[in-house]
């Protein structure tokens, strides 16, 4: 390719409206443009990344027995309100109406439509295992996209699902996917690592998240350098101990607080009643039914923990502002939030979610439901009613892993795929059941797999990059080699030159772009550090006259290297690059 011939708009300006490295090098670079927030069109040089990411994805797809297939962006709500989700996603959904005034929805995933599809063509155990994918665009009504493809409005996703007739080859399938990830990755130059995760919305009891190590992404990740235990911190537990019991004591004794509302404010003269022995009593609203949720008063909730174990769709903390809230749950306990606790005029309907370092523990203090006035001597066991004990804490650094005792740490990363073993939560729903050796009808057990094809992409720029630009991996590089003639009149010593090696590297197979532009030396370099070529070939007449070329690795240091052995070092330093990617 000639670069006159192709289309790189690059920007010496940074876009103001771009917040992180990597998004302002995509425009800058000259690999995508913005159409409106959440949506852009990917140029001939972004495209090309794209395009060498998702068949990445699609060789280890292939290799790990995946069966490629492309299913409907149009999808029935039917479906979506079959398997529980049209409530749950209904902030997520894109819904348009047809010239009947029926509704369908813009696909967000997949998991509807495939085990559909399952339903009506997989019925015998003899048709099992089985795992489909997809690579395509996907819609997601984010409410405020931003940091360009990390969170975008549309995308391209690549998503997969398997089909198993028993838990053990569900986890079979499952951790193919898992090492078909780990391979992805790693072509792609991506130091990845997978952590434990919550489900979410998607469903399900086991998940992994990869995850690329970037501070600027948007998941916390809690980790141990000792013994590689790491899990987003939606789902990271600790080994710090549960509260100390102490005798059971005396009994409940009301006192007077004026005033006193928060956990510190207690802590402080007169009452000095430490945080780790006070109960942090929070009033939430699940499913539009109130909840009340104690965690100890030096922890902080985690609301995606909470999420998952009561299983709520949609959860927030009760607002005194808000009317409703005020009738339907403050009123009922009696008290405003700095006053509120779990021991008296809780309703019996009500369910009470306590976190598990609190099992056990007395000697504690609470609010009495009465502004002003808190409890003490209080016993988690003889006092309150909890429905149930659940972690519910959020892990901070510093504290014991769980799995060895050291200390764990905290670092921000992007996240770029995400596995789950499903179960049979859509097939029992959808109906995507077969028959078993003895006839009996069984429901399939599922996997769901999906990596961010876009989000990737970015991903790479964002931890590979250097004041100058991008610094691609040759494996997903617009093109490997760029030839930068410095003189481009058709018959001069640097253009000739770069005619021959052009037709000589692409014969051998390898990606090339010509830098035949009419333009100063220094902004052609700069173009090229800044889309990221990997290697860039000076041609320039005073080095032609010693018998030379420039040779320049992205980010390495110039060296010259003689014109008749040019060809032959540069296939051999492409084939090395190619080399460390190789899995």
């Amino acid at each position: 390719m000639r670069w006159s011939q192709t289309f790189i708009p690059t920007l010496k300006e940074t876009p103001a409206d771009a917040e992180i490295v990597s998004h302002q090098l995509l425009l800058r670079a000259g690999l995508v443009r913005k159409l409106t927030g959440g949506l852009y069109t990917f140029l001939p040089m972004g495209l090309r990344v794209l395009t060498k990411v998702a068949n990445i994805i699609r060789q280890e797809m292939d290799r790990a027995g995946a069966i490629e297939v492309a299913m409907p962006l149009l999808q029935p709500v039917d479906i979506w309100q079959a398997s529980g989700r049209y409530e749950a996603m209904r902030d997520a959904l894109y819904k348009v109406k047809d010239r009947a005034q029926k509704e369908w929805a813009l696909c967000p995933t997949a998991e509807e439509v495939i085990t559909t599809l399952a339903a009506n063509e997989l019925s015998s155990y003899k048709q099992f295992p089985k795992n489909f994918y997809q690579v395509g665009t996907k819609f997601r009504d984010e409410i405020r996209p931003r940091f360009g493809l990390m969170r975008a409005k549309e995308f391209v996703m690549k998503d997969a699902y398997s089909f198993d007739t028993s838990d053990e080859g569900a986890m079979a399938s499952y951790r193919k996917m898992y090492d078909a990830y780990t391979r992805i990755f790693a072509r792609c130059g991506l130091r990845s690592f997978a952590v434990e995760a919550d489900t979410g919305i998607i469903g399900g009891n086991h998940s992994h998240e990869f995850m690329i190590p970037a501070e600027t992404g948007e998941n916390d990740v809690v980790y141990c350098e000792a013994c590689n235990y790491a899990a987003n911190i939606e789902k990271a537990t600790s080994g710090l101990p549960k509260t100390a019991a102490r005798e059971l004591g005396a009994p409940v004794e009301k006192f007077a607080t004026p005033g006193v509302v928060t956990i510190e404010a207690l802590s402080k003269e007169p009452y000095k009643v430490p945080a780790n022995r006070q109960i942090k009593t929070l009033v939430y609203i699940a499913d539009s039914k109130p909840v009340l949720i104690l965690i100890r008063g030096d922890d902080q909730l985690n609301e995606a923990k909470f999420m998952a174990k009561s299983g709520a769709v949609e959860a927030r903390p009760a607002d005194v502002k808000n009317a409703a809230d005020l009738a339907l749950a403050f009123t009922a306990l009696g008290a405003l939030p700095g006053s509120l606790g779990a021991v008296h005029q809780v309703p019996s309907d009500w369910k009470v979610y306590a976190d598990e370092r609190l099992r056990g523990a007395n000697d504690m203090t609470t609010g009495a439901n009465e502004d002003g006035f808190h409890l003490r001597n209080v016993s988690l066991e003889r006092d309150i009613r909890v429905t149930e004990w659940c972690d519910l804490r959020t892990v901070t650094a510093g504290e014991p892993c769980p799995k060895c005792a050291q200390t764990l740490k905290i670092r921000r990363a992007i996240e770029v795929g995400h596995v789950f073993k499903l179960g049979t939560k859509y097939s029992e729903k959808l109906n995507a059941t077969f028959l078993d050796e003895k006839g009996q009808r069984a429901p399939v057990v599922m996997g769901c797999y999906g990596i961010g094809v876009t989000r990737t992409l970015q991903a790479i720029i964002e931890q590979g990059h250097d004041k100058d630009g991008i610094l691609w991996p040759v494996s997903v590089a617009p093109y490997q080699i760029c030839l930068t003639p410095l003189v481009v009149a058709p018959d001069s010593a640097p253009m000739k030159l770069a005619e021959q090696l052009y037709a000589e590297l692409t014969s051998a197979g390898l990606e090339v772009i010509l830098d035949d532009r009419d333009d100063r030396p220094g902004v052609k370099f700069k173009d090229s550090e800044l889309v990221g070529f990997p290697l860039r070939i000076g041609l320039g007449e005073k080095s032609i006259a010693k018998g030379e070329v420039e040779f320049k690795p992205r980010g390495g240091e110039l060296q010259p290297v003689k014109i008749e052995d040019a060809v032959a070092t540069i296939i051999a330093w492409v084939k090395a690059e190619q080399a460390k990617l190789a899995i």
